[in-house]
């Protein structure tokens, strides 16, 4: 039975044990520390990057990892004993080098007492091309859990298995089917696109310009990657907590699937936006990407994807 029994539920500004969507518009840490204990199932965003963005102010990387923890340390205390965090991570770049922010992270979450499941690549085809360095392709998600007994949804999250018709060799179940007829466990490494979660990548385009999600975020999530992480650590009925959600995608991806969720941003602009989005997402008028979707691949024919007739002229000169 759904939780959200009404067509548009009522979006608090902050948490009650009525609730059922919280959109805070605000400090995060000052929104964290008046939470109660063990209250989130999953806590997971998509922190700032320290990189200079609109809604964020850069600052050295010490400062900026000593605040990190302090949210992270409220994180934890807000976190349920069979809870996790996801925490979605690129690098930091200062003067041209790069500092992966996932091994930095890595060191506060296990003094935060959690246990690190998985390090998953989120691999992504589009971005912007460096020339001093090879172009950046894919950022990383780290997922924590507070105790070794944590949800995990194995069946919500199978994948129909390469080959479906294998069968045991040998054994007193020699000639019988050996896979499950739900579909193969995705392993640790994941390849949404193929619908084949095998080399750790998870496959999903991310939030460009043509992107039927795009938003006024320069930096959003995608619906999709959110849902994955949903569907496999949570139950219907939990709390979702997104303490950066930007324009509210962790938020859309919760409520779509039956869960309540918790939102806070100091930006008015991505607060109103995401307000927005729920909105939309109940009056069935919200663009989403669907989760599982194959990434187009052109065919050839398109003119885009032809090589242009200058470049062939410049080859010819090139050999010549």
């Amino acid at each position: 039975m759904s939780l959200f029994n009404q067509k548009l539920p009522e979006i608090s500004g902050s948490y009650s044990q009525d609730s059922n969507i919280v959109l805070h518009e605000g400090d995060t840490y000052g929104f964290l520390r008046k939470l109660q204990d063990n209250l989130i199932t999953l806590a997971i965003t998509s922190p700032p990057y320290n990189i200079g963005k609109v809604y964020e102010k850069k600052a050295k990387i010490t400062d900026y990892l000593a605040e990190q923890e302090k949210i992270i340390g409220e994180l934890t205390r807000t976190l349920k004993d069979n809870g996790s965090i996801c925490w979605q991570v690129g690098n930091y770049v200062d003067k041209g080098e790069v500092f992966p922010l996932d091994i930095f992270y890595y060191d506060i979450f296990k003094r935060a007492g959690l246990k690190l499941r998985n390090r998953i690549v989120w691999h992504f085809g589009h971005g912007l091309h460096a020339s001093k360095r090879f172009s950046g392709r894919y950022e990383t998600i780290l997922w924590f859990t507070k105790t070794d007994d944590y949800i995990f949804n194995l069946d919500d999250i199978r994948i129909p298995s390469k080959y479906p018709g294998k069968r045991y060799y040998k054994g007193h179940r020699k000639g019988q089917p050996s896979c499950n007829p739900l579909g193969k466990n995705p392993s640790d490494i994941w390849e949404v696109l193929a619908q084949d979660w095998e080399n750790e990548i998870w496959n999903i385009p991310n939030v460009k310009s043509n992107h039927p999600e795009k938003t006024v975020h320069p930096c959003q999530f995608p619906i999709e990657l959110v849902e994955r992480c949903v569907l496999a650590l949570t139950n219907e009925g939990d709390w979702v907590l997104d303490p950066y959600c930007g324009v509210g995608s962790s938020l859309i991806a919760g409520v779509k699937n039956n869960r309540k969720v918790m939102g806070c941003d100091k930006e008015h602009e991505y607060t109103k936006t995401a307000k927005q989005r729920i909105t939309d997402f109940y009056s069935g008028t919200l663009k989403m990407r669907p989760i599982g979707k194959q990434i187009f691949v052109p065919t050839g024919r398109e003119k885009v994807s032809q090589v242009p007739i200058e470049w062939e002229e410049y080859s010819k000169r090139v050999k010549q």
